[in-house]
């Protein structure tokens, strides 16, 4: 019998907790990028060093605006850069080395950022840094699903992609407020530029120790590594059935998606990759077209500015509210795989922004005319709007992008969306000033049109993945391509199609058989075609495929869907007599 490997010593659920905090670590990264220059252009001393406007009683104008936008959107013009980069280079350095490059090249723009002595040296070290950031983004969430147990998958990733995102902001909000009282000093700018090393430098350094994606590793036909990691993830043996059975999944996927060409890889075929590759680039668009990063990004202006708190006052109020900001996050890793799902969170997370939108546009008037209250009422309901963003959509588009692509695909596609979303991230970041200044109330219309526009796409073209396997999911978008105008029933197929494992992980009977037959037979397969479902002819073909994957490197092939569920059901026996 063959033992699992160790990485840094660890195997099972201590190993993905490991994996868990190195993406952790580089999404606070992320979140910090984010709000760090959020309260930094409110700082009196940066302002005057940078921006040429130090006067707390100045007010904006266009000149300000557009130097305040270029300087805060370089950051995400350079998180743009690096996805783009990863679209060519991600699957040649492979999930671990592209977060690896990611993480040095990362390192190398905080520290031109923090040694600064001026302002287009500043905006240098922000794009490198965004580049770093782009490459992280766009490989973590690839990374992290395809070592995550599906059970677990959705409540992992929002942990990483949604609460620790927030609590970078949050951080970094509270990092600049706490050095603010520092001033004149340019340790009061230099030390929460630098800060985010904390998180960088000790992800790079686990990181080096930790396994590379099972299914990566296939994709490069690594087969013995593959096993390998897997076996230390699931803590079993490299020659376990479970090991073997979920190698054989994933070998189908390669053999059968490996086979489709660059250019047919984006084109829609029984298994609808553009169709996919659509919705996760739109999702990422969506995403940011809630209007997110106007507030995110500009708390610290929006408060003081619009809202006409005097900054120190503004910088607290920041913090505050990316500090609900975070704590909203929470509740979403609590409901996404134990009750609602994506389609619930995010259409719900959608309904209430919309209703914020509405609010803030009658509120912004009201203050507009010079009633006070109106401002207060904005206040308010801000970080309510940031309650409904967390709960819905913070980590909800970089997890949900990445259950939708297909796995030969994944690397480029995931890459592609995550481009998607820092474009549009651009857009809105680069605008918002001039928005804000212009627009003023007429600004919070827009966006609660946007989100309006989202509901009814979530509803009814986005299929529900939750509780299923990577791989199950293409089974869902075969289906819907077999019952004919694919984009509209896909949702259906989702909804009808048996679910392969239950909320423990375990197989259920409908894995490996027909949903409509329940076990299914091999040679039965063979030799009585016409009995069996166009569901069941797939999975036929599947398991067949995967036999004579297994054949052809001489060794045996999986057992029959009844040994499976045996299996399944000894260790469930195990656990409760342990229990």
């Amino acid at each position: 019998m063959t033992m699992h490997a160790h990485y840094m010593g660890l195997g099972g659920p201590a190993l993905r907790v490991a994996i868990g905090l190195t993406a952790g670590l580089c999404f606070l990264s992320f979140g910090y990028g984010q709000g760090d220059i959020g309260g930094l252009i409110v700082l009196r001393d940066f302002r005057t060093r940078f921006l040429g406007w130090g006067n707390e009683q100045i007010v904006m104008d266009h000149r300000i605006g557009v130097l305040d936008g270029s300087t805060i959107a370089s950051w995400n013009l350079g998180c743009l850069a690096g996805a783009v980069f990863t679209i060519f280079l991600g699957d040649r350095l492979g999930r671990r080395g592209s977060i690896i490059t990611g993480l040095v090249i990362e390192i190398i723009g905080k520290l031109i950022q923090g040694t600064t002595f001026s302002l287009g040296q500043y905006i240098a070290g922000r794009v490198i840094a965004g580049v770093g950031n782009g490459f992280l983004a766009s490989t973590i969430p690839a990374w992290q699903a395809e070592c995550l147990k599906t059970h677990r998958r959705g409540t992992l990733l929002l942990v990483s992609f949604g609460s620790c995102i927030t609590l970078g902001v949050a951080i970094a909000y509270w990092v600049v407020y706490a050095f603010a009282f520092t001033q004149p000093s340019s340790i009061a700018w230099r030390f929460p530029i630098l800060f985010s090393l904390f998180f960088v430098l000790p992800a790079l350094l686990i990181v080096i120790w930790m396994p590379e994606s099972p299914r990566w590793l296939l994709l490069q036909a690594r087969e013995k590594e593959a096993i390998r990691v897997l076996s230390a993830l699931n803590e079993l043996p490299e020659d376990h059935e479970d090991i073997r059975r979920e190698i054989l999944q994933i070998k189908y996927a390669v053999k059968h998606m490996a086979s489709t060409s660059a250019t047919g890889a984006f084109s829609n075929g029984e298994y609808r990759y553009l169709h996919r590759v659509l919705l996760a680039v739109l999702l990422q668009i969506m995403q940011q077209f809630t209007g997110v990063n106007l507030f995110i990004q500009y708390l610290g202006i929006m408060f003081w500015q619009q809202l006409h708190y005097r900054p120190f006052i503004s910088m607290a109020l920041a913090g505050a509210c990316s500090t609900v900001f975070f704590i909203a996050s929470l509740l979403a890793v609590i409901l996404i795989d134990r009750y609602w799902g994506r389609r619930t969170l995010t259409i719900f997370g959608a309904s209430g922004m919309l209703g914020c939108m509405i609010i803030l546009t009658i509120t912004a008037y009201i203050g507009d005319q010079g009633n006070d209250r109106g401002f207060l009422a904005m206040t308010a309901f801000l970080f309510l709007y940031v309650c409904f963003f967390s709960v819905g959509w913070q980590g909800m588009s970089w997890m949900w992008s990445v259950e939708l692509i297909p796995l030969s695909i994944r690397g480029p596609a995931n890459a592609l969306s995550t481009a998607a979303n820092w474009l549009a991230n651009f857009v809105v970041v680069i605008s918002g000033p001039e928005l804000l200044l212009y627009s003023k109330w007429r600004t919070y219309i827009m966006y609660a049109v946007f989100n309006a526009a989202i509901i009814p796409t979530i509803y009814f073209f986005y299929p529900e993945t939750g509780g299923r396997s990577l791989e199950e999911v293409d089974l869902v978008f075969k289906q819907a391509n077999d019952r004919g105008q694919p984009w509209f029933t896909v949702v259906k197929a989702a909804r009808e199609e048996p679910k392969w494992f239950d909320r423990n992980g375990d197989p259920t009977d409908s894995f490996g058989g027909s949903s409509e037959k329940g076990d299914l037979d091999f040679d039965k397969v063979q030799s009585s075609s016409n009995e069996i479902s166009p569901d069941s002819n797939y999975r036929a073909t599947r398991q067949s495929t995967s036999r004579e994957a297994r054949d052809v490197d001489g060794e045996h092939s999986a057992p029959a869907p009844s040994v499976r569920r045996t299996h399944s059901s000894e260790r469930s026996a195990r656990s409760r007599s342990r229990g």
